[in-house]
């Protein structure tokens, strides 16, 4: 019914614009598994695959009504849309790459070959700073034994068995002690 009412509105040529794009998305819906077989074997990723058929979909629906009808091998289209963009991705993360590593040669420092960056931003050293001090506040108020059995476990690594041991409590003792902690810290200072 839609193909009549835009044939009585807006002539002949409007219906056939309008069924080579019904055409060309009915191919690409057929096709859609095998576009997703052939780009996840050409890209080695089933998830970029998809991204890449997903895409060809949004491209197939930006063509506009004049450009439809000129396409004489729509699954050839199809395919080469998928190249096109496989490639713009692979051109996208060389440049992306190339960049960060002119940005890590200028400013950064590498440990065992791994770049890191020398010192945090001033807006995430003060963050830090502040969480830091609202942590060590929180802690400072905890009962004697919670707080040992939180340094302990956290700070020295100690098991909870092995806490037990150390300050002489059964190891369910420890694991209420770690509990009142955490929810103490979580009240205080929240998450993370």
């Amino acid at each position: 019914r839609f193909w009549i009412w835009r044939r009585l509105t807006s002539g002949v040529y409007s219906h056939v614009t309008s069924n080579a794009k019904a055409q060309l998305l009915a191919v690409y819906l057929e096709r859609r598994p095998a576009l997703v077989r052939f780009f996840a074997t050409r890209t080695g990723c089933p998830d970029r695959a998809e991204d890449i058929v997903q895409d060809i979909y949004v491209r197939l629906q930006a063509l506009s009504d004049t450009s439809a009808p000129e396409i004489a091998s729509p699954a050839a289209f199809l395919y080469r849309i998928g190249n096109n963009l496989m490639l713009d991705g692979v051109r996208r993360r060389q440049r992306a790459s190339a960049r960060d590593q002119a940005w890590s040669d200028v400013s950064g420092a590498t440990a065992e070959g791994v770049s890191v960056a020398d010192t945090p931003s001033p807006e995430d050293a003060a963050w830090a700073r502040l969480k830091f001090d609202r942590v060590a506040a929180a802690v400072e108020e905890l009962a004697p034994n919670v707080r040992i059995a939180l340094r302990l476990h956290r700070i020295e690594g100690l098991t909870h068995a092995e806490v037990a041991a150390r300050m002489g409590v059964s190891r369910s003792s420890v694991e209420k002690y770690l509990s009142t902690a955490l929810a103490h810290l979580l009240k205080r200072v929240g998450w993370p």
